[in-house]
């Protein structure tokens, strides 16, 4: 791979979380990521989020699966001295560029400084929009065999399941895989009881955002999608309010207030 530096200097590659989608859950670093590089790379969908971010720049965008490449551009630009941001929406580290940029810079040589600059992921947003959903130990697993064999996945799926981990489903469905997230509630189901809470969140905070609280037992009648993720409680998860509460464990070891309040809280685990 030929690379070029013409005298400009140490290049540096920014890698941008822009968070679930509205301008206003980007971070004050991310944005100044943003305003101090020269060129903007990024997935055009996510671009398109964030205009106000991207004028005077120099745009390169591109389109779905296009990851490997987005990345390459963007540390040759950075390798011949240049200030470049690669956007990624929600969290670079999490399922996102960061890895895959370190992987190619590697691989590669490529002689610039990289630096990531974390955002909201979709978990930490999806969560906040449902309620307290992730307050005791949980794990997130992509449902997306692209890279991961279905094999895999589904060893993951049956670990977390049987530990009683709430659990974050990301990529749960595309018209092209259809049958995982049928699989995964399957495996849930038997470990959980059918009215477990389940919080089915679709393009957080953006304009056609979707909020759906239901149970494990009726998750499949709701609409599913690429930009939905799902959180499943475990086995003390409750619905209160319309929102998704997974107990910490404070209530039977602090006083959290009167016996009318705890034997409330009680009566709202059980269901």
């Amino acid at each position: 791979m030929a690379k070029h530096n013409n005298g400009a200097g140490r290049g540096t590659l920014y890698v941008v979380g822009t968070g679930p989608g509205a301008l206003e859950h980007m971070t004050a670093a991310a944005i100044r990521a943003l305003d101090d590089s020269e060129i903007i790379v990024g997935y055009k969908a996510y671009l398109d989020l964030i205009p106000g971010c991207l004028e005077g720049k120099k745009i390169v965008a591109s389109q779905m699966m296009k990851e490997v490449d987005r990345c390459i551009k963007s540390l040759e630009l950075a390798d011949e001295g240049r200030k470049v941001a690669l956007v990624s929406g929600g969290d670079p580290g999490i399922y996102a560029m960061a890895g895959l940029v370190f992987e190619i810079a590697r691989e590669n040589d490529f002689d610039c400084d990289i630096e990531v600059i974390p955002g909201i992921a979709a978990v930490n947003g999806c969560a906040a929009l449902l309620g307290a959903p992730l307050m005791h130990d949980f794990a997130v697993i992509s449902l997306s065999d692209l890279l991961t064999p279905w094999e895999v996945i589904e060893k993951r799926l049956q670990a977390a399941a049987g530990a009683d981990f709430v659990l974050a489903i990301y990529n749960p469905k595309s018209k092209r895989r259809t049958e995982q997230i049928v699989r995964a509630r399957e495996i849930l189901l038997d470990h959980r009881d059918p009215g477990t809470p389940v919080g089915i969140v679709t393009a957080a905070t953006r304009e056609n955002e979707s909020i759906v609280l239901t149970t494990l037992k009726n998750m499949l009648d709701f609409e599913i999608g690429m930009q939905s993720t799902v959180i499943v409680g475990n086995s003390q998860t409750y619905a209160w309010n319309g929102k998704m509460i997974t107990p910490r464990g404070y209530i039977g070891k602090y006083d959290l207030g009167t016996s009318k309040n705890q034997e409330f809280c009680s009566s709202a685990r059980r269901g």
